[in-house]
């Protein structure tokens, strides 16, 4: 229910434009330009919808492949049984199916979860994580990403990027075909000057649009981090983050493509905190001794 009503609010706000801009005349202006505004706006939702649910769909093939994490099919030995018998406990409180379960080869310690939709996801933690971490610290960080499972952020996030993806498509356009026909004096179709204008365009926007995606990231953040103390401890939670903190110093080997998933991200500072996909440790680790999100 919530990510359908997520949905029809993102619906609701590209037909509110679409209203709005006809009220404005933008519509008839549009139509002089050689656009079809109902047919640009249809095209865009597609586009920026389709890419979006293409990436979710696959998410879980692309961990795999980019991570080389490799899934518990039986266990091996007593920390592969415990993993899968603590991501099953914490699946059945959570309320959602358990994931499948897998370690990747990584000294970094982290961890991630992904899938498209809540009882069909994948949650894995990384070598390095297994063999520093307490198990108590390891529960709190496998709550995490279970948190997020159960929040459904895979397809919230998916969504958002679909909406933020069909005005970076349709806006990108407008200014194409704006600057086609005022600058380069194009006045037969669309030339050269659109499409080049068209792809800075979408550059562009979509570095600016991206800082609303990584706001919510970072947002979301807040919330799996309440989950991980209360499907787990919040004196684990906060034990691991303060761990994290302290392997700050230690070589990323989270893919780019799979960084937003991760329980850490790096450390940015100054402009790039706009387009960082975590929030700083401190403010994560002070916010659970707050109980702010809980």
């Amino acid at each position: 229910m919530r990510i359908l009503l997520f949905l029809a609010t993102n619906l609701a706000v590209i037909i509110l434009a679409s209203v709005t801009l006809r009220l404005l005349g933008f519509d008839s202006y549009f139509e002089g330009q050689g656009l079809n505004f109902t047919a640009l706006l249809i095209f865009a939702a597609v586009i920026g919808f389709g890419g979006a649910f293409v990436s979710l769909f696959m998410s879980k093939w692309i961990a795999k492949r980019s991570t080389r994490a490799r899934v518990i099919e039986q266990p091996s030995n007593p920390a592969e049984q415990w993993l899968v018998e603590t991501v099953q406990q914490i699946a059945r409180e959570a309320g959602v199916e358990t994931p499948e379960i897998a370690i990747f080869p990584a000294q970094q310690s982290n961890a991630f979860a992904t899938g498209w939709n809540r009882n069909a996801a994948l949650v894995a933690v990384s070598e390095g994580m297994l063999q520093r971490f307490n198990k108590e610290e390891i529960r709190a960080v496998l709550a995490h990403e279970m948190g997020h499972v159960a929040n459904g952020d895979m397809v919230t996030l998916t969504l958002l990027q679909g909406v933020v993806n069909t005005f970076v498509i349709f806006l990108a356009r407008v200014v194409g075909s704006i600057v086609d026909r005022v600058i380069f004096k194009n006045d037969s179709g669309h030339g050269l000057g659109f499409i080049m204008v068209t792809i800075v365009a979408e550059i562009v926007l979509g570095i600016l649009a991206s800082t609303i995606v990584f706001w919510f990231s970072r947002y979301r953040e807040f919330h799996a981090d309440a989950a991980g103390a209360r499907l787990a401890s919040n004196e684990g939670m906060i034990s691991a983050l303060q761990r994290l903190k302290s392997e700050a110093g230690l070589p990323d080997e989270m893919p780019d493509s799979m960084q937003a998933f991760g329980i850490t991200s790096g450390v940015r500072s100054g402009i790039k905190r706009l387009f960082a996909s975590h929030p700083p440790l401190d403010e994560r680790i002070d916010a659970l001794r707050s109980r702010a999100y809980q």
